[in-house]
């Protein structure tokens, strides 16, 4: 619990020359923060559930190699979520990866399902269903993952190597278009 008091102060009391004059004027009032000892332990381990998941928080990281076989077959139970901006992904994306932009990541993630796909395109993810983001350069997709993360989703995985790493692999092909 927090307690507060409220002091009355005056400015400068040591001279009685003064004192006549702070007698006209007003007091300030000084507010005094005291942390109860007793807070309420529920509290307590809301704030340490809350420190933990915003904490720093580094998701998996795949390689090339375990991405490739995602794109020649994908799955129902897993995305691939390329976080770039529309008109980087007219250059080209990765087969089998949808658009979610970074900028609006947070605020999509805390749509309904039916408003997401009406949206974005696609059904929602689940928060127990395999996720993989990517980016340009590996970034982004960290970010992305640090956002998925705090929002619950716990199968967050991060290609670092990304859109540069994908297009140098596959001979300068451009994958799919949007």
């Amino acid at each position: 619990m927090l307690r507060t008091a409220l002091f009355n102060t005056t400015r400068c009391a040591a001279r009685p020359t003064l004192l006549a004059r702070q007698a006209a004027r007003p007091s300030r009032q000084v507010f005094a923060r005291y942390e109860s000892s007793k807070a309420n332990d529920a509290l307590k381990a809301a704030r340490k559930a809350k420190d933990k998941l915003q904490k720093d928080w580094q998701g998996p990281v795949l390689t090339y190699e375990q991405v490739k076989p995602k794109t020649l077959s994908p799955s129902a139970d897993a995305y691939l979520i390329d976080v770039r901006e529309p008109d980087e992904v007219m250059q080209g994306s990765i087969p089998s990866s949808v658009n979610l932009p970074l900028s609006v990541l947070a605020n999509s993630l805390h749509l309904t399902p039916q408003a997401f796909k009406a949206q974005h395109g696609f059904e929602k993810p689940g928060k127990q269903q395999e996720v993989v983001f990517y980016c340009r350069s590996g970034m982004r997709s960290a970010s992305a993952c640090d956002i998925a993360r705090r929002n619950g989703y716990m199968n967050i995985l991060n290609y670092e190597g990304s859109w540069l790493e994908w297009t140098s692999r596959e001979g300068g092909s451009k994958g799919s278009t949007a």
